[in-house]
């Protein structure tokens, strides 16, 4: 039997050594690019939410709402009929969607019957508009005057992301007329 020539045995104990001190270095060096991966991922969230706060508190200086007042105007729709009043309501959700830079796709005046004789008229509105524009929309629907009141709300995510969302809206507003 031939025993390996001992320099044979420190060059096979050498290269073990040196693999496993590169599995190690390999080792390390993936813990920090994944740390490096996962603080850049909260640095974007934190980004993400800090504009997101930057809109609220922009939101909260608005006039209309930062001294807790009312907002100015009468919280009722103008016209003498119910049909007026729903045109009233039709045209001012109209401005508020194109406003958002959204795009109509279809409107239709909703059969009140008992309702628009107590004061309230209604109005369905499938539209198109981007998420952030969205929840401006739904602030200026809620907040200005006149009042109104969203009665429903179907929203479908767009088949492409980034794309618009198909929004279904059913909004009333109370007549002063009504009563």
């Amino acid at each position: 039997m031939t025993s390996a020539h001992p320099i044979m045995r420190h060059l096979a104990s050498a290269n073990s050594a040196a693999l496993i001190y590169l599995a190690l270095l390999i080792a390390a060096l993936l813990t920090v690019v994944c740390a490096v991966n996962d603080i850049s991922d909260r640095y974007r969230a934190r980004d993400a939410s800090a504009t997101i706060l930057a809109g609220v508190q922009r939101q909260a200086l608005r006039p209309s709402g930062s001294n807790g007042s009312p907002p100015a105007g009468s919280p009722f729709l103008h016209g003498q009929t119910a049909t007026i009043a729903t045109a009233s309501l039709l045209q001012r959700v109209t401005a508020l969607i194109l406003n958002a830079k959204g795009s109509i796709t279809s409107s239709q005046v909703e059969e009140a019957g008992d309702q628009a004789a107590a004061g309230r008229v209604k109005i369905t509105v499938n539209c198109e508009i981007e998420e952030r524009a969205f929840q401006q929309l739904l602030y200026e629907i809620e907040a200005e005057a006149p009042y109104l009141f969203l009665d429903r709300l179907q929203v479908q995510a767009s088949p492409k992301p980034g794309g618009p969302m198909q929004v279904v809206l059913l909004i009333s507003g109370l007549w002063s007329g009504g009563k």
